[in-house]
């Protein structure tokens, strides 16, 4: 089946206000920056947006920051957006905090219909607090849910019209488990290849988690944080 669709508007005609989106990458590696930037062009409002990071003030989940139409972030890492700081001290901003490892567990049995689970993670600290806990051999738990989107934002290095993913590096934490955890996966790509090109030991993520795929253009490979020796 070719999914190939011809920009990330089409793909996001369905995306409403209120809905919870699934977006990959790693600090600014791996980010979905077409989409996003779709997503600031269509103007939704009122999203959850799961991701390891917020991106930074004019990079990345950022620019959905600025334009307020994130009501509520679940994420591990946001240290560097001095933006999302003000939002969520100002409180116009939710946050839901997870352990890193965490996080990626609860998109992980997302993906594979598992409900919840138990991690001693953040047992005996503020990541526990209204949550279940339980002692397993004399060792003391944490329930967490798992977390599902109404949308997934997946960027790979590879692609093919079939929508099998391929990966590069840092890019690969994140976007292969989110792919399995949303109702439709919209995958952008630097490269889209014919089915056939991709070796099938070195797919990722097989064409059946994704809806819709698409060549992104104009990506900026951003540094984070750039730290260099003092002269």
């Amino acid at each position: 089946m070719d999914k190939r669709i011809s920009s990330p508007d089409v793909a996001l005609a369905n995306l409403r206000d209120g809905m919870t989106i699934l977006i990959g990458g790693f600090g600014l590696c791996g980010n979905p920056e077409n989409l996003i930037e779709a997503v600031r062009r269509k103007g939704t409002k009122d999203l959850t947006i799961i991701s390891n990071n917020a991106g930074v003030d004019d990079f990345g989940i950022g620019v959905l920051l600025q334009t307020r139409q994130v009501k509520k972030m679940v994420s591990s890492y946001v240290g560097e957006n001095k933006l999302f700081e003000k939002l969520v001290l100002s409180g116009e901003l939710q946050v839901e905090l997870n352990p890193q490892g965490t996080l990626a567990e609860r998109i992980r049995a997302g993906g594979a219909g598992i409900p919840a689970f138990y991690t001693p993670t953040g047992y005996g600290t503020m990541v526990a607090e209204g949550k279940e806990t339980r002692e397993f051999d004399g060792r003391h738990f944490v329930l967490e849910r798992a977390l599902h989107g109404d949308f997934a934002f997946i960027k790979a290095w590879k692609g093919d019209y079939w929508g099998n993913l391929v990966y590069r590096k840092t890019a690969r934490n994140f976007n292969p488990m989110m792919a399995t955890a949303a109702d439709y996966v919209i995958a952008e790509v630097e490269e889209l290849v014919t089915p056939g090109e991709l070796p099938p030991d070195h797919v990722h993520t097989p064409g059946v988690f994704v809806n819709a795929i698409f060549a992104g253009a104009n990506y900026v490979k951003r540094i984070e944080k750039r730290t260099v020796r003092k002269a």
